[in-house]
């Protein structure tokens, strides 16, 4: 694909690059930010960010800086796969933080990132690399490591083949042994992670099954390093997969898929 300041670039595709340049972590930038993070010439940047902000998609701040506009966050909130997963998912979330008081996250496959949907934290939680709407690593993080192993065997393939990045000491970068973790993944449809994307954070995550027994998302909670037993956590985790399963529709005897 070209870059962003080479001929052949529809305007739609530049459009979606300045919008795409907003995270979870930059929710505010300004035009030279918008202009570095895409690559996009000054003065083309400029009369594409205008124009999105005419048409509301951006709203400029006080100070000259540009965020996302408010009928943009409402067509996201949309998105079927994450809203319906969303809606189902709140009281088991919301049970789950009034029992353990830590971070309860919900998250989906996208791409070869896990992206959060939801989360309910507790003022006191240990701190986190990401934000709903953020991304995380696959292969080191709990929620990654269940929707990759439920992934298809070519995907996990790929996914290993690219490179497993080190965020910690305690990262597994090891291809084999990821892949054992994953096969007792798929097999209990739990993994506990220690301190593998953050140091000082610890995890534990479970599937989420929709009727026709594919896994749509992963629940997770995440504690400080050493503040509980994760294996404690086991049980009203699962529990509280199970039961936004079964809302989504899966009965047991109805066999878990990989995609």
């Amino acid at each position: 694909m070209p870059r962003a300041n080479e001929p052949g670039r529809s305007v739609s595709s530049r459009l979606w690059d300045l919008l795409f340049a907003f995270d979870p972590n930059h929710t505010e930038l300004s035009l030279a930010d918008l202009v570095r993070r895409t690559g996009m010439p000054h003065a083309t940047a400029r009369r594409l960010t205008l124009e999105l902000v005419e048409a509301g998609a951006l709203e400029r701040t006080s100070d000259n800086r540009f965020v996302i506009g408010l009928p943009l966050w409402r067509l996201g909130t949309l998105a079927p796969r994450a809203e319906t997963l969303r809606s189902a998912a709140q009281p088991f979330v919301e049970d789950l933080y009034t029992a353990l008081r830590q971070h309860v996250q919900l998250a989906v496959l996208q791409g070869d990132r896990a992206v959060i949907i939801e989360r309910l934290s507790a003022v006191n939680a240990v701190g986190l690399r990401s934000q709903i709407g953020g991304h995380l690593p696959l292969h080191c993080s709990g929620i990654g490591k269940v929707l990759l192993s439920h992934s298809s065997p070519a995907f996990i393939d790929e996914v290993l083949a690219g490179g497993l990045q080190r965020f910690t000491p305690k990262t597994i970068v090891d291809p084999a042994e990821l892949r054992r973790e994953l096969a007792s993944c798929r097999a209990t449809g739990t993994v506990v992670v220690k301190e593998e994307l953050s140091e000082g954070a610890e995890s534990v995550a479970t599937r989420i099954i929709d009727g026709r027994g594919n896994v749509v998302a992963a629940l997770s909670v995440v504690v400080a390093a050493g503040s509980i037993e994760l294996q404690a956590a086991v049980p009203s985790l699962v529990a509280s997969g199970l039961g936004l399963s079964r809302r989504l529709g899966w009965r047991p005897g109805i066999p878990i898929r990989t995609s």
